[in-house]
C-alpha cells in the first residue's frame, strides 16, 4: 500500500512532536506535511503562498485540524474548505482541547467529518492516534480526485 500523506495543522510545536512520535511508535509511515497555522494550511491545500507550484492532484489522506491557530483559526479554514469545489469532500478531522458543546456542534455544522478531543496523557493519546490513523489511513475509502 502506498504511504497516505496527512495535513497536520497545529500551531504547537510539542503537540506536532507529540503526533509525530504517537504515528511512528505505531508504525503509520505516512509523510505528515505540518502547517503551523491556518493561513500556511490553505497555501498547502490550493498551491499558493510558499506552497505555489505544489501538485494539487496530490491530496492529504486526512486533515488533522487544531481550532486555536493564528492568523485563520479552524473553523476558518474548514468553512473555507468545505465552500471549494477542490476540498469539500476532503476528509477533515478536528483535534483539539475544547470541552465546550459549542465547538463540536460548530465544527460539525461546518462539515467537519470527525471531532477527537486531545487527551493530555501520552499513553491515551498514542491509543487514540493508533485508532485514527488505523480508520482514517487503512479503513476509509475516500473519492477519487
Amino acid at each position: 500500500m502506498r504511504n497516505k500523506t496527512i495535513l497536520l495543522v497545529e500551531d504547537n510545536r510539542d503537540d506536532v512532536a507529540l503526533m509525530k512520535r504517537a504515528l511512528a511508535r505505531n508504525n503509520f509511515t505516512s509523510e505528515v506535511i505540518v502547517a503551523y497555522d491556518g493561513a500556511e494550511a490553505l497555501d498547502y491545500l490550493f498551491a499558493k503562498g510558499a506552497y505555489a507550484g505544489r501538485d494539487t492532484n496530490l491530496v492529504p489522506q486526512v486533515v488533522l485540524l487544531d481550532l486555536k491557530l493564528p492568523k485563520l483559526n479552524g473553523w476558518e479554514v474548514l468553512s473555507r474548505l468545505r465552500r471549494d469545489e477542490r476540498t469539500k469532500l476532503l476528509p477533515v478531522v478536528i483535534l483539539s482541547m475544547s470541552n465546550e458543546e459549542q465547538d463540536l456542534r460548530r465544527c460539525y455544522r461546518l462539515g467537519a467529518n470527525s471531532y477527537i478531543r486531545k487527551p493530555v496523557d501520552f499513553i491515551r493519546f498514542n491509543d487514540v492516534i493508533r485508532q485514527l490513523g488505523r480508520y482514517w489511513l487503512f479503513l476509509n475509502e475516500t473519492p477519487a480526485g
